[in-house]
């Protein structure tokens, strides 16, 4: 019967990894999907918070046993973790990346947070939770999607006007800003940025253009 007996420090990283999910979840789902609806992110962030934090805390463990190298591995290993963010097939928009830094941060902080109190852990959970609350509080930011554009013969700035009523007879959207990007005379096709009212589901942009036609300005 031994098999089914838990050890200490399996109950110890059990209740960290409930921790763990807990804040991840109300951080993802109450802070940043209800802005983006962007459910690929959501499947990946809540993921990669729990990859994170099993590879971290075992990671600990395994290196407690050689003495004097607990350090170094875990350095080795906080470099691999981080080094995902740029080993990416699509470019991924700020806003999603601060929300991965953050989610891989708060993994790694209670994975490693073996000899802390779970007081302690809580509290420094809640307040990295108040800290994304408030930003997404007080700071607003404008939704904005790239678009590929056909009719480079309202781009001029004297014809602003007639581009953005007829971006928003296209995409059903109240305009704010746009800006103009690379223009490709030969195919009549312009990229620009378009900023507009609403959350960031209004345009979708899971559809995206290829490396070699999006170029970045």
């Amino acid at each position: 019967m031994e098999f089914f007996n838990l050890s200490n420090d399996f109950l110890m990283m059990f209740v960290r990894l409930l921790i763990n999910i807990v804040f991840t979840w109300l951080i993802i789902d109450r802070l940043y999907y209800r802005k983006s609806r962007r459910r690929d992110f959501y499947f990946t962030f809540m993921l990669i918070s729990v990859a994170i934090f099993f590879i971290v805390f075992f990671m600990i463990f395994v290196l407690e046993d050689l003495k004097g190298k607990t350090s170094m591995g875990v350095g080795i290993g906080l470099f691999g973790i981080f080094s995902i963010m740029r080993y990416r097939t699509d470019a991924m928009p700020v806003r999603e990346m601060t929300y991965l830094f953050v989610i891989i941060a708060l993994s790694l902080v209670n994975a490693v947070s073996v000899n802390v109190p779970l007081f302690e852990v809580l509290l420094t959970n809640a307040i990295l939770l108040v800290a994304v609350w408030l930003c997404e509080l007080h700071i607003k930011t404008r939704p904005s999607r790239m678009i590929q554009y056909d009719r480079i013969d309202l781009i001029t700035p004297e014809r602003r006007p007639e581009l953005i009523a007829d971006l928003e007879k296209r995409l059903g959207v109240k305009v704010l800003k746009v800006e103009i990007g690379s223009i490709d005379f030969l195919r009549d096709m312009a990229m620009i940025r378009v900023s507009y009212e609403g959350d960031h589901s209004a345009v979708s942009e899971e559809l995206k253009l290829s490396k070699d036609q999006l170029k970045q300005f």
